[in-house]
């Protein structure tokens, strides 16, 4: 892909990107005597998988005046992502406590996220119009709405506004019962879908949002029946009349081995990528690389068996990946791809 073609495909994220804390290695948090830290979001995490692949990815969120904000920005910018949309106010960045998974026993979130600057936001503060003047695509997750009230009405007059401009809009249903239940969901997040074009979502998601849920499957069991996902794809195309519907599929052996493999539903056709055993190192993210992923491949226009694999295979890279940022080159996509999943050294 050229990078003419590349620079034109402009990407637009809007949501919180928070302050990660996690213990080093596989400590609990009751173990801890310090923590790493680093930045993550949902919608950040795809800015900054997009601007790694090549794309024009830029971000948008609201930042207090502080210098852990501005770190923040300035590694964004490192990244690539355009930052110039980034509003600044509000009094704190929302925090997490990762403590990482290991063997049979997961991983564990805890938010320290309440009224961070862009829960804060008023709708009116975002000039979309500006924004996304030259986009030729806008992703958001169903985590922002879930921050308040008012970041759901500045999702509903993003998503709008998109629509106008004629910009495709993505939506990874993202469902997180810390920040709502499945009746505030399915209301706040059924208004939105109108003007979504791509859904994605996992098994979970399509249940808990929209009680679509994949009858028969067992994901701790290794047991997936693929007709199922086919069903929810469907339903979900069915009732919002989405152009495309991806889902990842995890079986979740343990914390520290999952198969993973994505469904790709697009004019009435299944679409299966390979099905990838991992080791994982950090699996947090992952799901945000599947949507980076699917995103790059449709807006450079591959078929959807090639966009399920570049999916999938994305996503399956950012598994080996410290942090919630995918930091993969797209020769690293092409050598899995093309059946280098070996883990040989590279020289």
């Amino acid at each position: 892909m050229s990078t003419a073609v590349l620079a034109a495909a402009r990407v637009v994220s809007f949501g919180e990107i928070m302050v990660r804390l996690a213990p080093p290695g596989k400590l609990r948090l009751l173990q801890a005597t310090s923590l790493d830290m680093t930045f993550a979001g949902g919608e950040a995490n795809v800015a900054v998988s997009l601007a790694q692949l090549g794309l024009d990815s830029a971000y948008v969120t609201r930042l207090p005046n502080n210098d852990i904000a501005q770190a923040c920005v300035n590694q964004l910018r490192g990244l690539g992502v355009d930052v110039r949309h980034i509003l600044r106010g509000g009094d704190r960045m929302g925090l997490f406590f990762l403590e990482h998974g290991a063997a049979q026993r997961g991983g564990t979130v805890t938010y320290d996220r309440a009224g961070s600057a862009i829960a804060t936001a008023k709708p009116d503060m975002f000039d979309w119009d500006a924004i996304l003047a030259t986009a030729k695509w806008f992703h958001f997750t169903g985590i922002t709405p879930a921050l308040s009230d008012s970041a759901a009405a500045a999702a509903l007059d993003a998503v709008k506004t998109a629509k106008a401009h004629g910009v495709t809009v993505s939506c990874d249903l993202n469902f997180r019962k810390k920040l709502w239940g499945s009746e505030k969901a399915n209301e706040v997040m059924s208004s939105l879908m109108p003007y979504v074009d791509i859904c994605i979502a996992n098994e979970e998601d399509a249940e808990n949002v929209f009680g679509i849920k994949a009858a028969g499957v067992n994901v701790y069991g290794g047991e997936l029946d693929h007709d199922r996902y086919v069903d929810v794809a469907q339903k979900l195309t069915e009732r919002f009349r989405f152009n495309q519907v991806a889902i990842t599929l995890r079986e979740s052996f343990s914390a520290s081995r999952n198969g993973w493999s994505g469904l790709l539903y697009a004019d009435g056709t299944p679409y299966f990528s390979r099905r990838y055993d991992m080791e994982i190192v950090d699996r947090v993210g992952g799901g945000d690389s599947f949507a980076a992923g699917l995103i790059y491949a449709l807006v450079t226009v591959r078929p959807p068996q090639e966009a399920i694999e570049l999916a999938a295979a994305a996503s399956c890279l950012k598994h080996s990946i410290m942090g919630d940022f995918n930091l993969v080159k797209p020769e690293e996509i092409n050598a899995l791809l093309a059946g280098g999943g070996g883990g040989r050294v590279q020289r």
